[in-house]
């Protein structure tokens, strides 16, 4: 029996023959049920594994899900543009290491969509991929962003940091809000919800299901 210690990539983990305790029932529960989500939990807690499974099932790579629950309960298994944010594995101490990020992942999907960024500023062009990717698919797009509180977390002792993490990040997160009607299904980990971020506030019907006890 091989366990997948240290794999956070669904793929690597199911063509490797790794062993997978099975909660694809509850990705489609949540896919069926709802539009906007957030997970807080601890590190090392598998987060970044279930964004990962959540991504290839958006993607519908349904021979990844062979005999799996989901097999069974999805039937059309449509193929959704997927935005996926990753801001773990990086320790933010410095205000350029967030632009740094934002920058890598905006360029990977602006490359995806076929575009060229037309303002520098980062919300500017999360708008312009929402756009694109759902004029060229015709598809809602699945936003998927794993630690969206690290920046801030790593700079708790750090006020003046803290802060401009805190204004960047709120910017960004409330395309979302936004571009609601382009977007099929948005899910969000972290360490812990905080209420000073717009998204929480922005995105009245987020559902914070970290203590729902269907997803323990």
């Amino acid at each position: 029996m091989l366990y997948p210690i240290g794999i956070q990539n669904f793929e690597s983990l199911r063509k490797g023959g790794f062993t997978y305790v099975d909660k694809t029932d509850l990705i489609y529960q949540l896919a069926s049920t709802g539009r906007y989500y957030f997970l807080g939990r601890p590190r090392r807690f598998g987060k970044s594994l279930l964004v990962s499974t959540m991504e290839a099932y958006f993607q519908g790579k349904k021979e990844l899900f062979q005999g799996l629950a989901i097999e069974k309960l999805e039937k059309d298994w449509t193929e959704y543009p997927v935005l996926h944010l990753d801001l773990s594995g990086k320790t933010y101490n410095r205000a350029e290491d967030l632009e740094i990020t934002l920058d890598q992942h905006l360029c990977q999907w602006e490359k995806d969509s076929g575009i060229q960024a037309r303002y520098p500023e980062p919300d500017a062009r999360f708008k312009d991929v929402i756009d694109t990717a759902y004029e060229k698919t015709g598809k809602p797009v699945v936003i998927l962003i794993d630690e969206y509180d690290k920046p801030i977390v790593d700079n708790l002792d750090n006020e003046e940091l803290k802060e401009a993490f805190r204004k960047r990040l709120s910017g960004f997160y409330s395309v979302m809000k936004a571009k609601d009607g382009k977007i099929r299904l948005g899910f969000l980990t972290g360490i812990t919800k905080m209420g000073q971020l717009n998204i929480f506030s922005g995105l009245n019907n987020l559902q914070d299901i970290s203590m729902d006890p269907r997803y323990v």
